[in-house]
């Protein structure tokens, strides 16, 4: 019945509407308190040109977007600004932008072109009447605005800013003003930078001919790289000399890469070798040379011999992560390892390890790490003698004394004894002269491979003839059971004592990434590693060193 009621209302509020008695329909439409009937009798009334109460019908039914328009007929801007946050329309926006221009309030009219997305009207009332560029910069940041972009240009010109002029007239797409702007004004490294480097090559001729015409041949070879010009970019870039060779080698590498051109790698190779100015450059820029070109077998090759000039003069750090990610790229390309790189970076490894131990006070793995290290002490040169006295002190702390008094032998030859600390010289004398006869055996695991036993520092069974992986954790080759990767450079360790030592420390002592116990990679088997067998550095693992 209520309905049936309200429905006969609505016919006598939208008929005293068209009849002319406004009161009434109004009354009686805000009585029933319906958005439909709101709707039915403002469209009427705006047809019979009854704008004020149209515009408040609408609004009551919450028809904002008609409302606002009404109003703005109206010139009602207090009401018009009432409804603002919930006008939706950028037509409506844009209408009540234009009227405020005209009235003079540009702050209000400069905001509402902004919110219609009238970008370039908003950036004009900014630029032209308030005077506020910031605005104008944010607004083309922002929206991309090319037309936009264009005037903020325009205004910074007419500011004597060619600078900032250039920039955006990039944006707006007048790259021959922003360039002929850039060449009057020399502000090319302007230019060159609001172009960035994702163009046409085309785009990047003119600023290198710049810059060749400047005699910058370091800027010169980059842009005409870009342009892939790129014998053109390597005969600058090795003009170039003093502080900036270097970089300029690097970016003639980049070229080579890009170029895989024949010709211009032996003219960068003989450059780097000397050839052109009787000076060797560092290996380190043919090594990028190879991976520039994707020869990595080579770029492996040069890699070993940079990691044992590194590890020659003590920077073990270094020579290890330098092994570690040339490892890392043989890996991923699915190629062989040298198996002199895999020595070097086990050794190396092992170094590191040691000095791990006995930091957490273990001298038993200390001592078989040192052990392993001083079999090979012609790969650490500049440290032999400590490696050695610290071998004899973590050894005894072990009970490993026949290793111990090895070790303090070796440190009684002319060649060490002479390097010797003197405040250790009578402890290792004594060593020698009371020689205990005595030492534990060194524990055995079975072979990942076979299940064989296998002493733990070992690195190759003698009954399947493979060569081990190793722990990174303690060194000793793994087995079977236990086995977990490191998530980042993916080398296996013993899962019990890879989930220990990230207790104490959240990084992996290989790569020294950090890393959490629950983003290991559990694994039932590590495969035999894949080496070159015919690595000229090293021909063969050296069985009795690794087992040591």
């Amino acid at each position: 019945v209520r309905r049936h009621i309200n429905v006969c209302k609505a016919g006598i509020a939208r008929t005293s509407i068209r009849s002319g008695d406004y009161r009434r329909g109004i009354g009686i439409t805000e009585e029933i308190n319906d958005s439909v009937l709101y709707q039915e009798c403002a469209s009427i009334l705006e047809e019979m040109k009854v704008t004020s109460d149209a515009a408040l019908l609408y609004e009551k039914g919450g028809f904002i977007d008609n409302a606002a328009t009404l109003y703005i007929k109206l010139k009602n801007w207090r009401k018009v600004k009432e409804l603002l946050p919930n006008i939706s329309s950028p037509k409506i926006l844009a209408q009540y932008a234009k009227a405020q221009e005209g009235e003079g309030n540009y702050a209000e009219a400069a905001q509402a072109y902004e919110n219609a997305f009238e970008y370039a009207d908003a950036i004009r009332i900014y630029l032209d009447h308030i005077g506020d560029p910031d605005s104008a910069v944010r607004i083309v940041k922002n929206s991309n605005s090319v037309e936009g972009a264009r005037m903020v240009a325009m205004f910074f010109q007419h500011h004597n800013d060619s600078a900032s002029a250039i920039k955006f007239l990039v944006i707006s797409n007048c790259l021959n003003e922003a360039l002929q702007m850039a060449q009057e004004t020399d502000n090319m490294e302007v230019y060159a930078d609001a172009i960035g480097n994702n163009r046409d090559p085309s785009d990047f001729i003119n600023i290198a001919v710049y810059y060749e015409s400047k005699r910058n041949y370091l800027l010169a070879g980059k842009y005409f790289t870009l342009a892939q010009r790129y014998k053109k970019a390597v005969k600058l870039l090795l003009d170039v000399s003093g502080q900036d060779e270097d970089k300029a080698i690097e970016l003639a590498i980049q070229a080579a890469g890009q170029a895989q051109d024949e010709q211009i790698t032996k003219q960068l190779v003989g450059h780097i070798m000397g050839e052109t100015d009787g000076t060797v450059k560092d290996l380190q820029h043919i090594y990028h040379l190879y991976i520039s070109l994707g020869q990595i077998k080579e770029a492996a090759r040069i890699a070993v011999i940079m990691a044992n000039a590194e590890q020659n003069s003590g920077t073990y750090k270094k020579a290890k992560l330098l092994l570690l990610g040339m490892y890392t790229k043989l890996k991923e390309k699915g190629m062989k390892i040298p198996i002199g790189m895999s020595h070097s970076l086990m050794l190396l490894h092992s170094y590191s390890l040691a000095k791990l131990h006995m930091q957490r006070g273990d001298h038993m793995k200390s001592a078989r790490m040192l052990i392993r290290v001083s079999n090979n002490l012609n790969k650490f040169p500049r440290h032999d003698v400590q490696i050695l006295t610290t071998t004899v002190f973590e050894c005894q702390k072990a009970g490993l004394h026949i290793s111990a008094h090895k070790a303090a032998v070796m440190l009684m030859r002319p060649e060490y004894r002479s390097k010797l600390d003197p405040k250790y010289k009578k402890k290792i004398e004594n060593v020698v002269r009371k020689y205990q006869k005595n030492e534990e055996d060194e524990l055995n695991m079975p072979c990942p491979y076979c299940d064989a036993e296998v002493p733990q520092t070992t690195l190759y069974c003698e009954h399947c003839k493979y060569n081990l992986p190793y722990c990174i954790i303690t060194g000793y080759h793994i087995v079977q059971s236990d086995i977990a990767l490191c998530p980042k450079c993916q080398f296996p360790g013993m899962l019990s004592e890879f989930s220990r030592s990230l207790t104490n420390d959240k990084t992996c002592p290989m790569c020294l990434s950090e890393i959490l116990s629950s983003e290991l990679i559990e694994v039932d088997k590590v495969p035999p590693e894949n080496f070159d067998e015919e690595d000229s550095n090293v021909s063969s693992l050296n069985k009795n060193n690794t087992e040591k």
